[in-house]
């Protein structure tokens, strides 16, 4: 992905919403993950990269959620989205129901 090698050569600091944390794990435990990549070995990457920061879900973000409104029905985009809008931070997503939602500005 262009956008992350670019912003990795700027040295900007990434997020990763832990949502997104879990998704992975539920994604990999399923084995419906077409990657040779494990899921420890992809948490231990980015648990030591010095441009990723792993962003928590707060009890700000969960008052964001309950006022999004029903546009995104999945509870982990509404967790993520609501994270990025707290923070104020844009969000790179290939999730069309997220783009079109216009909640959040996208990274797309």
């Amino acid at each position: 992905m262009r956008v992350l090698s670019d912003a990795v050569h700027r040295r900007e600091l990434l997020g990763v919403s832990a949502i997104t944390l879990l998704e992975i794990a539920t994604l990999f435990g399923s084995g419906a993950a077409r990657s040779d990549i494990r899921a420890g070995e992809l948490f231990g990457d980015l648990e030591s990269s010095p441009a990723i920061e792993i962003v928590p879900f707060t009890l700000d973000a969960a008052a964001e959620v309950a006022a999004l409104g029903p546009s995104l029905r999945d509870p982990a985009d509404r967790a993520i989205v609501a994270t990025a809008r707290v923070r104020r931070l844009r969000l790179l997503t290939s999730d069309q129901r997220i783009i079109d939602s216009d909640l959040v500005p996208v990274v797309a």
